[in-house]
């Protein structure tokens, strides 16, 4: 029992301390593929298999409700403290190669996801490409804005001569 209640209690910090998190069904997966998975998610995500009703009781004290009704099978959690969208993208190119690896839902800012929303957030482009595109957007913006009061400049020193 004892052991029980230090797993729900660190389950419910897993979830409390988490930006996201990603409710995935392994079955068929080999200890070799689950290692491999958390190899490629490590620098964004914790990931553990997890016993359904202590996970619901955790995540219910934690606030968060809306993956009660897929806490079914065998589930396993990805508890993202890094980047979302990097751990979205290599949970679902994962399961892409794997099949057996099926992403359930997820929880983001609050916000629950279903799987579709999941894939969504994976297609992005990742926070230092977006970034740099709006960087070199707003340098465009400057540039025109440059060259148009420059050029005005120009067409007052011409018509003042």
């Amino acid at each position: 029992m004892a052991n029980k209640e230090a797993t729900v209690a660190e389950l419910t910090n897993l979830f409390e301390t988490s930006t996201a998190v990603l409710l995935t069904e392994y079955r068929g997966l080999t200890v070799a593929q689950l290692k491999q998975l958390r190899g490629n998610i490590r620098q964004d995500a914790n990931y553990a298999v997890v016993k359904n009703t202590l996970t619901k009781i955790a995540a219910n004290n934690a606030g968060i409700t809306t993956l009660d009704a897929d806490l079914v099978g065998p589930s396993a959690v990805a508890f993202v403290h890094g980047d979302f969208v990097a751990a979205a993208k290599a949970v679902r190119d994962f399961a892409k190669v794997n099949p057996n690896l099926v992403i359930k839902a997820g929880v983001f800012e609050g916000k629950a996801l279903n799987a579709d929303e999941v894939n969504k957030y994976a297609s992005l482009e990742s926070r230092e490409v977006l970034l740099a595109k709006a960087a070199g957007m707003m340098k465009a913006t400057m540039g025109k804005a440059a060259a148009t009061i420059d050029a005005l400049r120009e067409k007052l020193e011409t018509s003042a001569a």
